[in-house]
């Protein structure tokens, strides 16, 4: 088995590395601590991502036919472990190439796919993701919010909450429940629903995470046309299995979390921290926990590249990426010391991040619950 990378995977790695030492500003560690969620990093996405689409680089790995290159899933992935190691600049945009866009190859009509797709692949498009509600969190098929269809539109009452990025987005892909006497994964349908469409109201939710990063999202008699649903009606949870599988594997957190803990390694040789078995021990576990996060991501991504359906790798890949980032994040703290609790420090930024790794795409906990089921086979009860 060849683990190393190929020429050409080598060079393009070096062609994005000097585009984005081209493309950002002398500010970017500063704008980046504010999240993808911040005014500032919002607004620089767009720009940042129609350049990139002007390279042919920001959706490569998508078919031509959709604006992509046919390049390979390791060209992709290539392109997120950059992106995420220098601060995500791509912003809530990753969400579009890596999930929301081939869910809509894969289920939506014709007219949809010129609509949606195109805009995305330019770069120039923000989304966000309407699933978890107030009593249905990480219990995404208890969902209440309704869509009922009358005539040739659904009227949406309901809301959702710890929506990230809907304050600067254009669209958002909805779960809602077309069928009001359904249960659990029965009678559920997406919707994708332009922002600016009446009745929908946004309010920010203050976190310690950071300004602009949560929001509940109320829908009061919004009117959507039918041609608003992507997929069959009350079949929504296929199309919401299918697009979540991209995404539990399309953040690479674990590139973030090794270049954080890098400089941790260095500002603890500066302090003479390295004298200390435990410090040492920490750091290399830590770095171990990166390189699992990312062997694990990589197989998925192998299995994708084959053509090979979904499978439990997804989950483990998940869970090792979610613990490592919070690892990392709580040995900065613990390592910087008092200086740790200031706001927008080194320490203090990454490990706010960090929290939201475990709850993002479903909480650890439910992946290592489908982990049980579908990796190990133990029963439910």
């Amino acid at each position: 088995m060849e683990f190393d990378w190929s020429e050409g995977d080598a060079s393009h790695r070096e062609e994005v590395r000097a585009f984005l030492s081209e493309e950002l500003p002398d500010d970017w560690e500063e704008i980046s601590k504010d999240g993808p969620g911040g005014d500032r990093q919002a607004a620089f996405s767009k720009h940042f991502c129609g350049r990139m689409a002007e390279r042919g680089w920001l959706t490569q790995h998508w078919p031509s036919e959709y604006g992509g290159r046919d390049a390979t899933s390791w060209r992709h992935a290539i392109v997120g472990e950059e992106m995420w190691a220098i601060g995500e600049p791509r912003g809530a945009q990753y969400m579009n190439v890596n999930w929301i866009g081939p869910a809509i190859m894969q289920y939506g009509t014709e007219e949809q796919k010129a609509f949606h797709l195109p805009r995305i692949s330019a770069g120039g498009v923000l989304w966000c993701q309407g699933f978890s509600e107030p009593e249905a969190g990480s219990d995404l098929v208890a969902l209440r919010t309704q869509a009922l269809r009358v005539g040739d539109e659904y009227v949406i009452n309901g809301s959702k909450i710890w929506t990230s990025y809907c304050n600067h987005a254009e669209f958002i892909i909805l779960l809602v429940r077309t069928d009001p006497q359904s249960t659990r994964h029965r009678g559920i349908s997406v919707l994708l629903v332009a922002m600016d469409t009446p009745g929908i109201e946004i309010r920010e939710i203050p976190s310690v995470v950071g300004e602009r990063y949560f929001h509940e999202v109320f829908f009061t008699d919004v009117h959507v046309p039918t041609s608003a649903l992507l997929g069959d009606e009350n079949q929504g949870w296929g199309v919401v299995s299918y697009a979540l599988q991209y995404e539990r594997a399309g953040a690479a957190r674990y590139a973030r979390a090794a270049v954080t803990l890098d400089r941790l390694a260095e500002i603890a040789r500066e302090r003479g921290l390295l004298d200390d078995p435990m410090v040492v021990d920490r750091l290399g576990e830590a770095r171990a926990l990166c390189e699992a996060a990312r062997v694990l991501s990589y197989k998925v991504i192998d299995l994708r590249a084959k053509g090979s359906p979904p499978t439990a790798d997804t989950q483990l890949a998940r869970v090792l990426g979610t613990t490592c980032d919070t690892a990392i994040g709580t040995l900065a703290l613990e390592l910087m010391g008092p200086e740790a609790l200031e706001y927008g420090s080194f320490a203090d930024a990454n490990f706010r991040l960090a929290m939201t790794a475990g709850v993002a795409v479903g909480a650890t906990e439910v992946q290592l619950n489908l982990i049980a089921s579908r990796f190990l086979g133990l029963p439910k009860e």
